[in-house]
């Protein structure tokens, strides 16, 4: 009885200091062997903390940030991403930062980003989702990887290819033919019905061209007149596809995205070990005074009077609100024609302007949104 006494301790005492290595490893002897490699090669930033790494300190400071508004200025980064703004000021464009005890990379260089997004060797793969957004969005794009992925995206790329230009259309017809009796509960389908309305006084008047909600207009009237937006029509939007890629850039959907070296790998002048994520910041680049110039953080459309090649200087990384690379997203063509209709058929009947209660508050919550909502006041043209 006794020797099984000894035994049961000492094989005790054997799993706690196993389990005591394994602690020491992962969250100790791993995150300082990183930092190690990083710091050698001129990669600094804050110092790891144990077991929660930079959290803390991250979180605290997006508390912060988000318990008061801004001045209504389109300079947000410090607001959207106040850690990651300090660090960068601090450290420079790229820098090592701990989620936890899992190391990133943080890049807003350029080149590093493209080098990145557009590996062709399978080097550079999306992470595991985290359990709640894999219960969130399933098996889709944002989750899935390799041969599963591929066969998803030509099946997405086949369905987003020219159905959003029979959206209005199709709608219409349903109700001529007397399969449903409205176009429609949200809002595209109350600007389609807005568009059948049986009062003839429903005409739209062309306001003088002072701003670039009048320029659109402008532009939209001269192109589509009264009738609903077309494809053809679409195409010829200059001046409010100046004005999205405008607002794009300023206000990116995602401000970034996540990719895991699969090994150890060269990127640029660095050797990366393999269980390191990198943080692709596209906030940071969109709003990098070295890559738009000192106006950066003014709302000027005409930076995109030529094109985005020639906005960005021929530097794909420096304008990406939808990603680059394979992984570019699937909607982003559905997404913005869908936008140009709805802004074409409320220009046409409606100007607009923020209301005095809008507060500007733009907040990361899965994507850039309003914190208190967008509040818009509506003038009819009729």
């Amino acid at each position: 009885m006794g020797n099984l006494l000894i035994l049961s301790t000492a094989f005790l005492c054997l799993c706690l200091f196993v389990a005591l290595l394994y602690v020491l490893y992962k969250y100790w002897w791993v995150p300082h062997r990183v930092q190690f490699i990083m710091n050698s090669q001129g990669i600094r930033g804050p110092p790891y903390e144990f077991i929660h790494g930079n959290n803390k300190e991250a979180l605290q400071m997006q508390k912060e940030a988000s318990s008061k508004p801004m001045a209504l200025t389109h300079d947000i980064f410090p607001r959207v991403m106040p850690y990651d703004y300090s660090c960068i000021k601090k450290y420079g464009k790229n820098y090592l930062s701990w989620n936890g005890v899992r190391a990133q990379l943080v890049i807003t260089d350029p080149e590093l980003v493209k080098e990145v997004l557009k590996n062709s060797e399978k080097a550079f793969s999306k992470p595991k989702p985290l359990y709640f957004f894999k219960k969130l969005l399933g098996d889709t794009i944002p989750t899935i990887n390799s041969e599963k992925w591929a066969r998803h995206r030509k099946l997405a790329n086949h369905a987003f290819h020219g159905e959003s230009l029979k959206i209005v259309k199709q709608r219409e017809e349903k109700v001529m033919t007397g399969e449903v009796d409205s176009f429609g509960h949200d809002f595209l389908g109350l600007l389609v019905n807005a568009y059948h309305d049986p009062d003839e006084k429903n005409r739209l008047s062309i306001q003088d061209v002072v701003d670039w909600q009048d320029k659109a207009r402008a532009e939209v009237i001269e192109i589509f007149g009264n009738q609903n937006p077309n494809s053809e029509g679409i195409a010829k939007l200059k001046t409010m596809t100046m004005i999205i890629n405008e607002t794009l850039r300023l206000y990116p959907p995602l401000n970034g995205v996540v990719r895991k070296a699969v090994r150890d790998i060269q990127l640029g002048k660095l050797v990366l070990p393999n269980y390191l994520d990198l943080n692709i910041r596209f906030i940071a680049l969109h709003h990098d005074p070295d890559l738009w110039g000192d106006d950066v953080h003014l709302f000027k459309p005409e930076r995109f009077s030529e094109g985005i090649v020639k906005a960005t200087n021929n530097n794909a990384a420096a304008f990406m609100p939808f990603g680059l690379g394979p992984r570019t997203c699937v909607g982003m063509n559905f997404a913005i024609t869908e936008t140009k209709i709805a802004l074409s058929m409320i220009l046409q009947r409606y100007t607009f302007t923020l209301s005095p209660t809008y507060v500007h508050a733009p907040l990361p919550n899965l994507s850039l949104k309003p914190q208190h909502g967008l509040h818009v006041l509506f003038h009819s043209l009729h």
